[in-house]
């Protein structure tokens, strides 16, 4: 019971922190994966910096335009988030359980992260290209959620499923260094609750916003090349929709779109947008984080209550005279 009661408290708390950070951040993302997502030689280029597209919303009159794809995002972040955060508590406390370890090691932590991360990415892999090719479309001409997984094959709705597999060791690396530096931090003290349950200490809102920062951008560094071909493979049908069939196909692979950027950008080409990516992932995971935190107590808080409730009023069955 406590296992499962934590795993939920862990999870309901960091969908509300994605919740909140994706709504916060989402004229950000969207300049951002419109950026990265263009791929022209340098002289041929739309976009010369991210601060580009934010200038051409705004002389398009279509600033709210920026929010196109805002309520697929959230619907993305908030089961992704819950999603992920009940696997990876759910799995440390299992694996922590069964081995009788106090303490989690780091390659322990990754295989578990790794798999909270791959099934994350398949449940949510279909809200995650549409939201991405919403956001890539031109301004005031982006569609609804339904249309857009309708118009297309079940396949496509899969696009960069792979490379979503390849990434999962990006939210890896973020959580097993926040965990490892919150420990340190906190050196693993419990507060512990009247009726002797648990609950975990939380960071303050400062360290949390700190170490969320650190860790995304580590994870963010390493992983960056694929997170800009993902991008150019899901968008790779709304965008440069003059190309041929075989080229458009082609943008679809990773070899292909490896491909293009090398030919058309060059070697700097694979972090184009890093600056962007950086700013963004590690303002989100960070708000997130905090967020998460602070929301962790409260909602540990009402679950206690409301299992004492459910205790509480519980009908008790009357006992038997013996004769």
């Amino acid at each position: 019971m406590d296992l499962d009661l934590e795993s939920l408290v862990e999870a309901t708390s960091g969908a509300v922190g994605a919740l909140v950070s994706t709504t916060i951040l989402y004229p950000l993302d969207t300049c951002k994966t419109k950026y990265q997502a263009e791929n022209r030689a340098h002289h041929y280029q739309k976009y010369r910096n991210i601060s580009d597209v934010f200038w051409e919303a705004v002389s398009r009159h279509q600033v709210l335009s920026l929010y196109q794809g805002l309520g697929t995002k959230n619907l993305q972040a908030l089961i992704s988030q819950f999603v992920y955060f009940y696997g990876y508590s759910f799995f440390k406390r299992l694996y922590l359980r069964e081995s009788g370890s106090k303490s989690i090691g780091t390659a322990a932590n990754l295989v578990i992260a790794a798999a909270a991360g791959t099934c994350t990415a398949i449940v949510t892999q279909p809200l995650d290209t549409v939201s991405s090719r919403m956001q890539t479309s031109d301004f005031g001409k982006s569609k609804g959620l339904w249309k857009s997984l309708s118009e297309g094959t079940w396949s496509e709705a899969f696009d960069g499923l792979g490379i979503s597999l390849l990434l999962t060791t990006n939210p890896s690396i973020q959580y097993t260094v926040f965990d490892q530096l919150k420990q340190r931090l906190l050196k693993n003290r419990t507060s512990e609750q009247r009726d002797g349950i648990s609950s975990p200490e939380a960071l303050s809102a400062f360290s949390a916003f700190v170490v969320g920062a650190v860790s995304k951008c580590i994870a963010t560094c390493m992983t960056y090349p694929a997170i800009r071909c993902k991008v150019m493979i899901q968008s790779a049908k709304s965008d440069e929709s003059d190309e041929g069939s075989a080229q458009l196909k082609s943008r679809k692979t990773l070899s292909g779109t490896f491909y293009s950027i090398w030919e058309k950008e060059g070697l700097l080409g694979f972090f184009k947008g890093l600056q962007a990516q950086m700013l963004k992932t590690v303002l989100s995971s960070a708000l997130l984080l905090m967020i998460k935190e602070k929301v962790t107590k409260t909602t540990w808080v009402l679950m206690i209550a409301l299992r004492r409730f459910l205790l509480i009023t519980r009908p008790t069955r009357p006992k038997l005279k013996s004769s």
